[in-house]
């Protein structure tokens, strides 16, 4: 099984609107990340654009319809469809979702929590197997945003998380915007949770923003809508997390109201200006 081995410094989600800006002169870019579902088809603009970068950068290719969360099997044409991509490019990590998105044929627009359960647990573990065995590759697994807990939920996000890592040898996409909207909606610390959390496992990060309104009591609620800068408090726990960890690839993820080339590139500078501090201080 091939490990994932992303450089540990900072990318972003390949935005095509952003092609001719990154290929008119090399870029200050560790890797792009893009969704394998937008690389499915078999030729044409797509496909152009990405084999360039790939020439020129380290690339990581993320999941959203695998539904590794579901009760259901796996749909193994989509798994197919996704190991075509991974073989076209030979990507240094592939990730996807700690959530589900199907149901029957029905395919969801959302990636949706799951109870964690040992029955959960079984089944988390059965199709991230199936993904690596298929892939022939090592899978990283997104922690998730979350707006509602579950009653039946008898184990903690971070001890699933690791105990799926543990069985199945696969690693951990820590998304620390994730742990800050959820925490907040759960009214937790969010870094009690990171201090929970088997970084040891962790081989890729994500940076997002996200948006914020009020729920039906009147309290602070936030949404990972992925259409804002990195917002302060989650750069805050990113450096925090990295002055602990060391450096670790991390990403940032724009992908609503997606702003021009320079203001992402930017957004990524700073996320490696911290990567580069924490390289300087363990030296």
């Amino acid at each position: 099984m091939k490990a994932s081995g992303l450089p540990r410094s900072a990318g972003v989600g390949f935005k095509p609107q952003h092609f001719a800006d990154i290929n008119a002169e090399p870029q200050p870019i560790g890797f792009f990340e893009v969704h394998a579902e937008n690389y499915m088809g078999a030729g044409g603009p797509p496909h152009a654009q990405l084999g360039k970068l790939r020439e020129d950068y380290a690339l990581s290719i993320h999941g959203v319809g695998l539904s590794i969360g579901s009760m259901q099997p796996l749909d193994r044409e989509h798994l197919a469809r996704v190991k075509t991509v991974c073989d076209r490019y030979e990507p240094e990590s592939f990730s996807e979702h700690l959530a589900w998105s199907t149901h029957d044929t029905v395919f969801l627009n959302d990636l949706l929590p799951l109870p964690y359960t040992e029955a959960t647990l079984v089944q988390v573990v059965e199709h991230v197997d199936e993904v690596q065995n298929t892939l022939k590759r090592q899978m990283l697994l997104e922690n998730p945003a979350t707006y509602l807990l579950f009653e039946e939920s008898t184990i903690e996000e971070t001890d699933f998380l690791a105990e799926v890592a543990r069985r199945t040898g696969c690693g951990l996409l820590l998304d620390v915007n994730n742990v800050f909207v959820a925490s907040t909606n759960h009214h937790m610390d969010p870094r009690d949770y990171l201090a929970r959390f088997p970084v040891q496992r962790v081989r890729e990060i994500h940076l997002s923003g996200h948006s914020e309104t009020v729920d039906d009591a009147g309290a602070r609620f936030l949404i990972d809508s992925h259409d804002t800068p990195v917002k302060d408090p989650v750069w805050a726990l990113y450096e925090e997390l990295i002055m602990r960890t060391g450096p670790i690839a991390s990403l940032v993820e724009w992908d609503n109201d997606v702003p021009q080339w320079p203001v992402l590139r930017a957004e990524a500078q700073a996320a490696d200006a911290i990567l580069k501090g924490a390289a300087r201080r363990a030296a």
